[in-house]
């Protein structure tokens, strides 16, 4: 399995505690008006990379992190592609590495296989980092295109 991933940051200070290497994540349903990463929704620059790959680039850096420090996914929105985000993951725990999901919660939902596979992927992950865009739904809608009643339960 690959992941499209956009970008790379190697020694990232304010994706989560310590040093993070973080990877950006392709593709994102919201169409926020503030966007910090807009390049990442629908753009076609990305990389397909397998998650055993992005971890080998990411353990190169691990003496920098310290005890705090390690992984964290962002976007784009890394929910969006579940199934590599949880191969990537338990990979990453098996080595010790600590995890962060930086969300905007966007695709979420708390039915079906997603929710299943969300609450497994919540044993691998050490830190969820959610970006509320607006907690009054209907200016959410209106900075971000889309309601955020599923953010919100999410955060549930």
């Amino acid at each position: 399995m690959k992941g499209k991933i956009h970008s790379i940051e190697s020694f990232g200070a304010a994706d989560g505690p310590g040093i993070r290497f973080v990877i950006f994540f392709h593709g994102c349903p919201f169409r926020c008006q503030f966007c910090h990463n807009p390049d990442t929704w629908g753009s076609m620059k990305y990389e397909e990379k397998r998650a055993d790959e992005l971890l080998n680039q990411a353990l190169r850096y691990k003496t920098y992190w310290g005890s705090d420090g390690g992984i964290t996914v962002s976007g784009g929105e890394p929910l969006m592609q579940i199934d590599f985000l949880l191969e990537l993951f338990k990979k990453a725990k098996a080595k010790g590495v600590g995890t962060c999901i930086d969300t905007s919660g966007a695709c979420f939902t708390n039915q079906g296989e997603y929710f299943e596979k969300f609450k497994e992927l919540m044993n691998y992950t050490d830190l969820l980092l959610v970006d509320i865009k607006e907690i009054n739904d209907t200016r959410h809608q209106v900075i971000t295109g889309q309601s955020n009643k599923n953010v919100l339960k999410m955060l549930e």
